[in-house]
């Protein structure tokens, strides 16, 4: 028999645990698919490149102001599109970390 179990019984404390992480787990679940469809945006060069990613971290919508599009230097707008792109990413992860953090009370759960 496994230390600590009485007849087959968990201890009351075990119980309530396992309650309080099943509870826990419902919310991060909530709170989860709630980041998920919230949408964070960033912009590059001044706004003329404004990115808008979701909490799955998919890119949902990218908008160049035309006067940026210029022929001759194609290099400058693709590194606003990454670094919008990016900005976007990096405030996505940023909010979910902190909206888990506040519900596991700064636990490392691995998410």
């Amino acid at each position: 028999m496994a230390k600590g179990f009485r007849g087959g019984n968990m201890p009351m404390g075990n119980a309530n645990m396992i309650k309080q992480a099943q509870k826990m787990q419902k919310e991060m679940q909530k709170i989860q698919e709630e980041l998920d469809v919230k949408e964070y945006e960033a912009t590059a060069g001044g706004g003329v490149v404004k990115a808008v990613v979701n909490g799955k971290k998919e890119l949902t919508a990218l908008t160049i102001d035309p006067e940026a599009v210029d022929p001759e230097d194609v290099e400058i707008l693709q590194d606003m599109v990454m670094a919008a792109v990016n900005e976007a990413l990096r405030t996505a992860e940023a909010t979910i970390s902190e909206s888990m953090s506040r519900l596991t009370g700064g636990l490392n759960l691995g998410l």
